[in-house]
């Protein structure tokens, strides 16, 4: 999830506030197809995937590609709210506001792994994560696209003097990062039971991590992902009211030693 979020910023430095609403479409769409059409839950990733893809295409080009200009970056954010808060109003439409947790047999199984059990969901979902995200970095660092959008990663102005379509890489960029979302939202919807209004929650996660492992950095947002997830699981055996505070608390002490993040470039100062 935060590292389709990274990847429309570091492409477009958009701000994508409605990521977190994309997630629990992602886990709605997995939940219609696993209830009305008893679609496996992974299996049902065939059509999720591709369904945000298009969902975030169709975005792009009818609302954050006209933003232009110095101001884009902080336009994107309340064009992407109003985005978001167009989205809840319509799952609360379509699904209401009762919580909905996906099940399949993998859910509430587990399997035990060196003495630990993990459930099986979590291994699954981290099979997952390894191939989607070796997809990704196939696609970056492997295939000409891959070099038009880390061109663009770079600097945009240089990368269209050199003939390189920053628009549609932007588009196609924006696509993919909606189109993860799929992936993220349907293992969310096994472990977390939700609503359309826990996007708000989720997007704040979200920000914290892209912001910690560095704006723009697709390998730090995956650090700090990692990072984040584990010490707040450690922190909530001994206070689940520490928690979620102490998500935040990491932020604080990192950015107070490193502002550009873990991995990310630090501003270039003007004379």
């Amino acid at each position: 999830m935060a590292t389709g979020l990274t990847l429309i910023f570091g492409v477009m430095e958009i701000i994508n506030v409605a990521q977190g609403i994309l997630v629990i479409l992602g886990a709605y769409l997995s939940y219609a197809l696993s209830v009305h059409w008893h679609i496996d839950l992974f299996l049902g990733l065939l059509i999720t995937i591709p369904a945000l893809f298009v969902v975030g295409i169709v975005i792009e080009r009818l609302f954050l590609g006209r933003l232009k200009g110095p101001e884009k970056t902080a336009m994107s954010i309340l064009v992407t709210y109003a985005i978001a808060i167009i989205f809840e109003g319509i799952l609360n439409y379509v699904f209401s506001a009762n919580y909905v947790e996906l099940q399949a047999w993998y859910v509430n199984k587990s399997i035990p792994i060196f003495g630990i059990y993990i459930p099986y969901i979590e291994v699954f979902g981290f099979i997952m994560v390894v191939v989607l995200l070796s997809a990704l970095y196939y696609m970056l660092y492997r295939t000409r696209f891959g070099a038009s959008v880390r061109a663009s990663l770079a600097d945009q102005t240089a990368a269209a003097l050199v003939g390189i379509d920053v628009r549609k890489v932007s588009t196609i960029c924006f696509g993919i990062g909606v189109a993860v979302t799929a992936a993220g939202g349907m293992v969310y919807g096994t472990t977390t039971a939700f609503n359309a209004n826990t996007a708000y929650d989720l997007i704040s996660r979200l920000l914290v991590i892209i912001v910690l492992g560095g704006m723009g950095s697709i390998g730090g947002a995956l650090v700090a992902g990692i990072a984040m997830v584990t010490i707040e699981d450690i922190v909530n055996v001994w206070s689940p009211t520490w928690a979620t505070l102490s998500f935040f608390l990491l932020l604080i002490l990192v950015l107070s030693v490193r502002p550009q993040g873990l991995f990310g470039k630090p501003a270039a100062r003007v004379a």
